[in-house]
């Protein structure tokens, strides 16, 4: 009876946040409704008489069209807080049998040598290598998409050799941290039951100097490199080439079992689009077919190493459910990163995507892909293969390789289960060769997709409109670890291409408000719109900065005045949607100035990258560009230090420092004119825009006036940044006026003849 009850319990469940949920609806339904109340009030405008209404329509519709769009976006936002919920795992209770699992395939995937360090990525091998799973079912391959065989394949040797001593010292002692550069450079490390025991501390001082003689091996190879390739090979030419890191039987370590390790780097023409990450992905989808065709694939960034050695087994707790298994296509870990300070001054950590959105999407039928740390079932990658009846409507997909026609079918031995080493063959170099896509469905209906940088998003969501599911789990201990963009530079780079790859998507033929809903729920359809189009604060963003303010200097109200019903609605909107986010901020361990941080990170991502981003999709000309993930030791104190680090491109500087400027003069202005002509009731909702926008971009006004490190803004910065800010008002400062010529408007002049006036009968009334 045991035995049946311990067969019958459940791998996972799942809680839904009933509480949350109730709150989440009812702040909808309030925030919905005073929405609809700013629409009817900026819609009477354009059905008052032109004479009297005394405010210039251009002005007007600039900012109902922001506050439109803002809007909307909110509206996408909210699915996300329609049925959030979290999972528990138990992979105590999988086979206890390791034959009983299903092989696992490790996808990493390098491209730049410089910017993303062998050492770390070797790092992230090793992590991968050592999970607690079995050996034999674990296949490990790296994607060497800049072709420095010279570099990554010398490295992954050295790594190989020193697994062997590693991997049966994680296996022996528990060791939970498996990445060897995180277990050592720990300033305390927890070594459980062993703390203290003799022969553990002697093991330890063994494999620790191999570490170091490991570590010195792999970094003078890069140190002796010069960088150039005899035989003409670049990172955009070169064949493919794979091999499968082989034993050194010479070696004095016992004899231990190790994970099949395969270096594989796919052929590359400048003369034949390669699809950046996806198409490296599909090369390893289509070589890891034949060689060990794991039903389950694991995906990692080079820099992502695997903090914990459990989470294949977590992860099978939900591809194993046999209530939801058949329709699951991929488990997603949230990213996380052990070089966060602790103020977190770039929002580096994506708290609100990993804790809020994600958990939202995972009560909608699953979250989307984060382009790394998930394990995803290999067949869902396949489209609908099953519905094809010959080989030759198969080629017609898949291409005319017959091996990888074969691992589609069942009872297929790939090669590294009959032979653990063997060479790989010619037709497993065709599967990496650059041509070898052609005239097939790759990158079109199998596989990641092509067609934007971020096919990340792009495949989830197509998955999901065939039917798959997704689950998110994120357990109390982070699963992966990874390193995170610690200065502006880099965070606005890394933000202009995800804003281009998404807005790309948000305007093809795959946009989710109308290709989703016939495939998927509306609500979900939401969630992904949301992703694709939230790169569109950018205009909004740009319009409140400007618009308002010079209207201010006109003296144009274009918000209703204190007295005003109107004004509590517009109050009420602005306190609603910041005191949420607050809320969300702390309620997931942040903190007030973590909120201001948010706050001021999604005001210059806005006005920059977003808006860049936007730029590249209109013009087709978005690229990818690796993240650097070298370490610099004086951006990493600075960041430390709570210091923004401006050494950016001017691109990114002048916007930023322009709108402060234009904020900073209009704000003067309308302090001189309160003073002087008063009615603040009317002008008060202006007045306040300024003053919010220069408070939490003070670190702007601060690395350009008072700073004097090297992270400060350039004095040099100022004259673009004035010309912008002069161009910008010179054109639009006329138009506010011009729009309709028989608009009466409350000039400076004629509201200072008034308060004249009325002194004048007042002094004369009193003698």
């Amino acid at each position: 009876m045991e035995m049946e009850m311990e067969e019958t319990l459940p791998l996972n469940m799942s809680h839904v946040h009933k509480p949350l949920v109730f709150t989440n609806r009812i702040y909808m339904l309030l925030h919905a409704t005073a929405l609809c109340f700013l629409v009817y009030y900026r819609l009477c405008f354009f059905f008052h008489d032109p004479q009297t209404r005394g405010t210039p329509m251009l002005p007007w519709i600039l900012v109902f069209a922001s506050e439109i769009i803002l809007s909307f976006i909110w509206i996408l936002d909210q699915a996300y807080r329609w049925c959030p919920v979290t999972r528990t795992v138990f992979p105590e209770r999988l086979p206890n049998d390791d034959e009983k699992l299903p092989p696992i395939d490790v996808f990493i995937c390098t491209a730049d040598p410089t910017k993303e360090p062998t050492f770390d990525v070797m790092n992230t091998v090793l992590s991968a290598m050592a999970l607690d799973y079995p050996p034999h079912k674990l296949h490990v391959y790296v994607s060497d998409d800049g072709g420095s065989s010279h570099l990554t394949l010398n490295a992954m040797r050295v790594a190989w050799n020193f697994a062997r001593w590693w991997l049966p010292f994680c296996a022996r002692y528990r060791i939970k941290c498996r990445c060897p550069k995180a277990y050592f450079s720990a300033s305390q490390i927890d070594d459980g039951d062993f703390d203290g025991n003799n022969e553990f501390i002697a093991d330890k001082k063994i494999v620790k100097e191999k570490y170091e003689a490991f570590k010195q091996d792999i970094v003078a190879r890069k140190e002796g490199d010069s960088g150039d390739c005899t035989d003409g090979r670049t990172s955009q030419n070169h064949p493919s080439f794979i091999e499968v890191i082989k034993e050194n039987t010479s070696h004095d370590k016992e004899q231990v079992k190790l994970p099949s390790l395969v270096y594989v780097s796919r052929e590359k023409k400048s003369s034949h689009p390669h699809n950046f990450k996806a198409g490296a992905l599909n090369a390893l989808c289509r070589v890891s077919a034949v060689m060990s065709n794991a039903p389950y694939i694991l995906v990692l960034d080079c820099d992502m190493f695997c903090s914990e050695p459990s989470s294949a087994r977590q992860a099978l707790c939900f591809h194993l459910d046999p209530k939801i298994s058949p329709s699951l296509s991929f488990v997603q870990f949230p990213q996380k990163f052990h070089n966060i300070s602790k103020n977190d001054i770039y929002d580096s950590q994506h708290r609100s995507a990993h804790k809020v959105l994600w958990q939202g999407m995972d009560g909608l039928k699953g979250p989307v892909l984060c382009g790394t740390c998930f394990y995803m079932k290999r067949e869902s990658l396949y489209g609908n293969y099953k519905t094809k009846d010959t080989n030759l409507e198969l080629r017609q997909s898949f291409g005319a390789s017959n091996e990888l026609i074969k691992s589609l079918k069942q009872n297929y031995t790939p090669y590294l289960v009959t032979s653990e080493h063997a060479s790989p063959e010619e037709e497993t170099l065709l599967l990496a060769s650059c041509n070898y896509e052609n005239g097939t469905k790759w990158g079109k209906e199998v596989g990641f997709l092509y067609g934007t940088v971020c096919e990340d998003v792009h495949t989830s969501f197509i998955m999901h409109c065939n039917g798959w599911n997704s689950v998110y789990y994120d357990p109390p201990e982070p699963q992966f670890l990874g390193s995170s963009t610690t200065n502006l530079n880099d965070l606005l780079i890394q933000g202009t291409r995800w804003g281009s790859g998404l807005i790309e998507i948000g305007f093809s033929m795959f946009c989710p408000l109308i290709y989703g809903p016939t495939k998927m729920s509306l609500i979900q359809s939401l969630c992904f719109a949301q992703l694709t189009y939230f790169p569109l604060y950018c205009l909004p963003l740009w319009s409140l900065a400007i618009v308002p303010q010079l209207s201010l200097l006109h003296g144009i109200p274009l918000y209703p005045k204190v007295s005003d019903p109107f004004f509590f609605i517009f109050v009420f909107i602005f306190l609603s949607a910041r005191i949420k986010h607050l809320v969300e901020v702390l309620s997931t361990g942040g903190t007030f100035r973590n909120w201001i941080i948010d706050q001021r990170i999604w005001m210059m991502k806005s006005i920059t990258c977003h808006l860049y981003g936007c730029l590249d999709a209109i013009m087709k000309k978005a690229s990818f560009m690796p993240t650097n993930k070298v370490e610099d030791d004086e951006k990493t104190m600075l960041y430390q230090m709570d210091k923004y680090d401006f050494r950016t491109s001017n691109m990114f500087l002048v916007p930023m420092v322009a709108l402060i400027i234009i904020n900073i003069t209009c704000f003067l202005g309308s302090i001189y004119r309160v003073v002087f002509v008063g009615d603040w009731d009317k002008i008060f909702i202006q007045l306040f825009l300024p003053v919010y926008i220069i408070v939490f971009n003070y670190p702007i006004i601060e690395g350009l006036v008072i700073r004097k490190d090297k992270g400060r803004i350039s004095p040099s910065v100022l004259v673009p940044s004035n010309i912008l800010a002069t161009l910008i008002t010179v054109a639009l400062y006329p138009l506010l006026r011009k729009m309709d010529d028989t608009v009466v408007v409350e000039t400076f002049e004629q509201r200072a003849e008034e308060v004249l006036d009325t002194e004048v009968a007042e002094s004369a009334s009193m003698a």
